[in-house]
């Protein structure tokens, strides 16, 4: 039995965006994002110089997931094997050839989006719809809402990892709203009300180095609660938290033992909408050789109806 907090008691007193936009709303904080911050992000680019965040589906060296789920697997339904002697590939006018193939995968098994729906304590997600909403698939807050509409805007790069003089952050390694502050002082950046916030940690360098020992105590380095960082993402209006990480925050909070506590004070609270699993090195490689951590941002999940994620590319664009 653990002796951690209930989260009803830990954010008793958490400040929450339930109904700020309505009764019926489904994207949270991305309300923030409105035609002027779009063209706030567009604003940012200058080179033309293209990222794209997705990590490699099927990367022959591993997929780094949550505990308990398993990579995509990738099966091959037709190739030109079918048209070898005795195969049973069919015939085309025209002697057309082709390969097929599909894909069984957890939807929060690579880069993705959570849906809003995708936490929740005291039997309510986001903006107070009851949890029972998510028996069978989200009827309310799913990731499909979020596909529909998109997201798009300044993003800024906050390299922690490189700030700490750090190839990568180690297991259970904690940061606060004061170190994203710090970083980007020291990287020459404004954090601006209503950025989407990126966050290198490169803590998954780990999983590539050691495999399946990487989940041994298994404990992410990330952001750690504190009232004052819920009341920091608040005041800043952040609509979007995307980092490289598994889960975007420290896995147990090391002062009170609770799991996931952002999740819920960030996004079942706030509507603080988050991307998890980037890769972010081409990316911070080149904002550390210009200089410039800041760029037009860009994602759309997959619109699929009642999920609880969806798997993404998001686009940095300088």
């Amino acid at each position: 039995m653990s002796d951690a907090p209930a989260l009803t008691d830990l954010l008793a007193n958490a400040p929450s965006n339930w109904g700020k936009w309505g009764s019926a709303d489904e994207v949270g904080a991305l309300n923030y994002l409105t035609e002027t911050e779009v063209l706030r992000g567009v604003a940012e680019i200058g080179a033309g110089k293209v990222f794209t965040l997705q990590r490699l589906i099927g990367d022959p060296r591993g997929e780094p997931v949550w505990p308990g789920r398993r990579p995509a697997e990738r099966e091959q339904v037709i190739d030109e094997s079918a048209w070898d002697e005795g195969g049973d590939g069919p015939e085309f006018p025209g002697g057309l050839h082709y390969a097929d193939d599909k894909i069984e995968a957890f939807l929060q098994g690579s880069t993705q989006y959570d849906a809003l729906g995708h936490v929740w304590y005291d039997g309510r997600i986001w903006n107070g719809y009851d949890a029972r909403s998510t028996v069978g698939g989200l009827e309310k807050a799913s990731v499909a809402p979020i596909a529909e509409r998109g997201v798009a805007g300044r993003g800024v790069l906050l390299d922690i990892a490189r700030f700490r003089g750090k190839d990568h952050l180690d297991a259970g390694e904690t940061f606060t709203h004061e170190d994203l502050e710090a970083c980007a002082a020291a990287q020459g950046t404004a954090i601006e009300d209503r950025d989407i916030l990126l966050i290198r940690t490169n803590h998954l360098r780990l999983f590539f180095d050691q495999g399946d020992a990487f989940y041994d105590g298994f404990c992410e380095a990330g952001l750690v609660y504190s009232p004052e960082l819920v009341e920091w993402f608040q005041r800043r209006e952040i609509p979007n938290l995307v980092t490289d990480t598994i889960a975007n925050e420290v896995t147990t909070d090391p002062d009170t033992g609770v799991a996931l506590v952002l999740h819920n004070a960030l996004m079942r609270n706030l509507g603080v909408v988050f991307t998890e699993i980037c890769d972010l090195e081409k990316l911070a490689a080149d904002c550390a050789e210009d200089g410039k951590y800041t760029f037009f941002y860009a994602a759309a999940p997959l619109k699929i109806h009642r999920a609880s994620g969806s798997p993404v590319n998001p686009m940095a664009v300088k």
